[in-house]
């Protein structure tokens, strides 16, 4: 399975942007899928999570202001992210897993076993 994410970039403070990830490979519908990032100096986080049913779980952090979605069809998942704050400055990363993972270890970035190689977000203050 390969995850491509694309749609980081440059954007104020209170501007959005739209991040998507495209997989490819041996893929299913079943598979859960999510969002992490990592800013210099921190470890990786958690942001979102998707499940096959398209029920979302975000981060505290995020939650109201990022929206996570996915289109089996098309076999991408996006992240429409609004009211940016320079804090969610970071490198973004999609991941995805073979199948489904209950919803309370969806968080943890070693249930996920493939990644892509992440794209920036910077938000200027």
């Amino acid at each position: 399975v390969q995850l491509q994410a694309s749609g980081g970039g440059l954007v104020q403070t209170g501007g959005s942007l739209r991040l998507s990830c495209a997989a490819s490979g041996r893929t299913t519908n079943n598979d859960d899928m999510a969002w992490f990032r990592q800013a210099p100096g921190k470890e990786r986080e958690f942001v979102a999570a998707i499940s096959t049913w398209g029920g979302g779980t975000y981060a505290d952090s995020v939650k109201g202001r990022f929206t996570i979605s996915r289109d089996n069809a098309k076999n991408t998942m996006t992240l429409q992210m609004n009211s940016l704050k320079p804090e969610d400055t970071a490198v973004y990363y999609c991941a995805r897993r073979n199948g489904r993972i209950i919803l309370s270890a969806r968080h943890r970035a070693e249930a996920y076993g493939y990644w892509g190689h992440g794209t920036q977000v910077t938000v200027s203050s």
